[in-house]
Parts: structure tokens; sequence; C-alpha cells
């Protein structure tokens, strides 16, 4: 059941989500209630509003813009994101994504509409038809959540929260909590603790937040992900926890994540608190948090099963990344050789080229200038590969090579080809993950199309498995890891570069 479409929402069958109280649909939309003026997510537990006096609204910032508060019972901005801002591929979907990294915050609309290639008034009148809002005010929507956020679970000074958020003064931030909230900062702080216990506080310089997501999520292929492909210096896997630094719009944060039940557990060390927003919002990419993977998986399965019961294992997920260079760079870094030997280059060009924090993961990534300068001192092996790598990391220094969210398939697919040393299987692999694009199937894989006869699954129809083709690599390759005795250990395959 499907309630968003490109083009709106169907009443009927958002109204039937909302009287089953239905979780999946948590995020999708909201339901604003007109005899309230309250807006909800379609989980709340409150009574079921009569149809006549419900609208639904595809975003929390169309229902601010119409007037309507947010429910401080079941807090409908603290649910999973939409998913549909990665299964669309249009203007409206695309801002989303830079608006939720927060782009606006750091350069306005101009600099958003730069990015995704419109004028400031094209972006202005998209948004509003397909969003209920324009950016400022969708910018407005994520600044509240994310006050919304700090005020509940930390102990921070209402005034560095109004800084952390993004707000230009505490009048703005004091103004706007009132009237999303209809309370004062103060007493939405006191009322968190009364409901919900004392909130959670920063621990040595460490923020503690909750990211939800929808059920069920495979935490095995997750945990697989994480700790396999850590490089020393770079990232950590330890008592089931992953923990790495990444570098920020404005400095840098050290993150530790759990995936608990109903819950991913994320500890912040943030060099700026302003970072927050954009690095929970880079989070939620890596782990793909805002899948909805009850539909995912009925699309897939279409009702077959094996003598063994379903094809396929509930709730997988297709990894995001952190920072798209990174993605690209570790990626061609990997090509070709073993994981041991590619995470031995990539240790090797983190402790000479990367920057120094301190900490259990003591550096960040190299940047792509560092590398574009210094990198064929440090990479070994083969001449034309290290000189493919370099090049890559001077047209991302340049500019001339750009990976952001913002950026459409076949234009991003295209730069990347146009690169020596990157052919379709690299374009295909870091399309998927950066855009999180759901619709990429890995064929050329050779762990894919063991996976893919394992199962008896043919290929060459592809259209069948369209939008979520990416899902079906995931499985295909889960499923052929876990044939084998021994973890795989070659090059150009998900354990070589699922990084």
């Amino acid at each position: 059941m499907d309630c968003v479409s490109a083009h709106g929402l169907e009443f009927e069958r958002c109204y039937r989500a909302v009287t089953t109280r239905d979780a999946r649909f948590d995020g999708q939309f909201v339901t604003a209630v007109r005899t309230t003026g309250i807006y909800c997510r379609p989980s709340c537990p409150a009574i079921t509003p009569k149809r006549a006096n419900v609208t639904f609204l595809p975003t929390a910032a169309a229902a601010q813009q119409s007037g309507f508060r947010a429910c401080r019972r079941c807090l409908p901005d603290a649910a999973p994101g939409s998913p549909l801002w990665n299964t669309r591929a249009d203007l409206a979907a695309r801002a989303m994504r830079l608006i939720a990294d927060g782009v606006i915050e750091r350069g306005g609309v101009p600099a958003l509409a730069g990015s995704l290639g419109y004028s400031q008034r094209q972006l202005t009148r998209v948004l509003t038809t397909e969003l209920g809002a324009g950016p400022l005010a969708l910018a407005r929507a994520h600044r509240a959540h994310t006050a919304r956020l700090l005020i509940q679970t930390t102990r921070i000074p209402m005034s560095d929260i109004a800084f952390a958020a993004g707000f230009a003064s505490i009048r703005q931030f004091n103004d706007t909590v009132r009237e999303v909230f209809a309370v004062s900062p103060t007493i939405l702080r006191d009322e968190s603790r009364r409901l919900r216990g004392d909130t959670l506080p920063a621990t040595n310089g460490m923020l503690t937040l909750r990211l939800p997501y929808r059920e069920p999520l495979d935490a095995g292929w997750l945990t697989w992900f994480l700790s396999s492909h850590a490089v020393p210096g770079l990232d950590l896997w330890e008592d089931g926890h992953y923990t790495r630094g990444l570098r920020t719009p404005h400095g840098h944060a050290t993150v530790r994540l759990s995936v608990q039940p109903g819950h991913v557990r994320a500890g912040l060390a943030l060099h700026d608190m302003r970072d927050l927003a954009p690095t929970v919002a880079r989070l939620r990419h890596l782990l793909d948090l805002d899948a909805d993977p009850v539909g995912i998986d009925e699309a897939l399965a279409g009702g077959q099963e094996s003598e063994r019961g379903p094809m396929f294992s509930p709730g997988i997920r297709v990894p995001g990344c952190l920072d798209g260079p990174e993605l690209l760079l570790r990626t061609m870094i990997g090509q070709q050789i073993s994981v041991a030997a590619a995470a031995t280059h990539t240790a090797r060009l983190v402790e000479a080229l990367g920057e120094e924090i301190g900490g259990p993961v003591p550096r960040l990534f190299p940047t792509a200038a560092a590398i574009a300068e210094r990198g064929t001192e440090v990479l070994t092996g083969p001449a034309r590969r290290t000189a493919s790598i370099v090049s890559a990391a001077r047209a991302l220094a340049s500019g001339d090579l750009r990976l952001h969210a913002g950026r459409t398939a076949p234009d991003l697919r295209r730069d990347l080809l146009a690169l020596d040393g990157v052919g379709p299987w690299t374009a295909d692999y870091v399309t998927m993950r950066l855009l999180a694009d759901p619709d990429v199937l890995m064929h050329t894989d050779l762990v894919v199309r063991r996976g893919a006869t394992l199962l008896g699954i043919d290929l060459g129809d592809t259209a069948r498995w369209s939008p979520w083709r990416s899902y079906l690599s995931m499985h295909l390759w889960k499923q052929a890891l876990a044939a084998r005795p021994a973890p795989a250990r070659t090059g150009n395959t998900a354990a070589a570069v699922v990084r």
C-alpha cells in the first residue's frame, strides 16, 4: 500500500493507514487535523480523527506552512524519513536530500539552486507544488526538528541549541519552537523529562541519539558490511560498535554506532554543533534507515518461495556513504586487489595524508586535494592504477567532478565513466551508494551472478525487479557470500568493495 505518489496523496489509502496506525508510513506523510490544529504521524496512538476533519500533507513543512502544530505525543518529526527521497529522482527529491545535508544553512537558497542547476524561482515553484512548501520553509522545518532533538535529548543550554540548529537569533529560535510545538523550549524540555525520564546527557563531549528505522532490519548484513571493511586508523569495529571519524561542513565528527531493536544508537562527538543535522542525515544515508523494507521485500519476493522457504531474507539495506569523494577513491583503490591488500593500501594513505583528530579512530580519510598532490608518493602498485586514482582526486579537488546527493543518476554515471580507470561496474556501484539509487543491478559482478545462479534467478529479466534492483543485488551478494566456506577475498566483489 503506497499512499504517496509523485503527484500527491491518495486520501483513502492514507486514511486507511491512519485508522490501522500503520507505522510503516511514518515519515511518508503527515495527518493534519483541522479541529485541533495539530499534525501527526500515521501511527499516532491518539483517537483516529473523523475523515471530514483531516487532510494529508507530504511534509511537516507543508503542515507548518498551513498553520498546524506538531503533535507532542507522537513527535511526527522523529519518524524515519520518507523513502520517496531515494526512490524518486526528480528535482523535489534531490532538493530534499541536499536540504537534509544543510545546504541552505550553509549557502542559502542560491547554493541549493546552483547545486541542482535550476534558478531559485524555478526551484521554489516546483517544491511548493510538489511538497507544499518552498525551500526556506523546508529548511525551517529541519531546523525545528534539530532544535527539538537537542532540547529533548540533551542538557545543552538553549542559546547553544539555537546556534547549533541553524537559527539566526535566540528570538527566531524561540518563535519557531513556539509556533511548531505550541510551547516554549523550556516547557518542551520539561515535558520530555516527565514523559520519558531524564534526557541523555553528553558524555565526554558525546551526544547520544536514537536513529529510528522501519522494521524489519537485517542487522547481520549491516554488521558484515561495517566490520568486514574497517580500515585501521579510519574505522573501528569493536564489541558490536562501529566507530569512525568523518569530515563535516564546519570541521569533523567522531561517531559510534550500534544497531538496537527499533533504532540505531548513535554517539556523536562534534567539533561544531552546527554539524549535528547533516551528520545525522549522513548516518541515516550510510545505513539506509529511511527505506521501506516491507514494500521492497514484498515486491522482490512476488509470492515466490523456494523449497527452503522465502528466497530473500527480510529487511536488507543498501549501504550508502558518508562522503562521496571518499567512496569513489576507496572503490578505485580496491579494484582488482584483495580485501586485505585494499585495506593495507587505504591504511597507508590515511596514515600518510589523513588529518589527525585523535581518539580511537585517529585520522580522517585524506582530502582529494591531498591525494592529488601527494598520492603518487604514497600509493603503490601498478602505475596506471595510481595515476587513475590521482587523476580522479584532481578532478574532485578542482571541482570538475562533483559528487553529492543532488546529482541525477545519468549525469553522475556519465561523469564517472569519463574518468580514466573507471568502468561501468565502478560507475554503477558509486552511483548506487552515493545517491541511494534503489534501481541499480550489479549484473556484471561475479558474486551477484553466483548468487543469482544459486537462487535460479535470470538476471537478463531485469525489468521484473525494477525499481528495487539495488536491493536485489544486496540479496544476491549475501546469498553468494553465505554459501562460501570462508569470507570472500577477491577484488571487484561485494567483500572487496563494499567499503
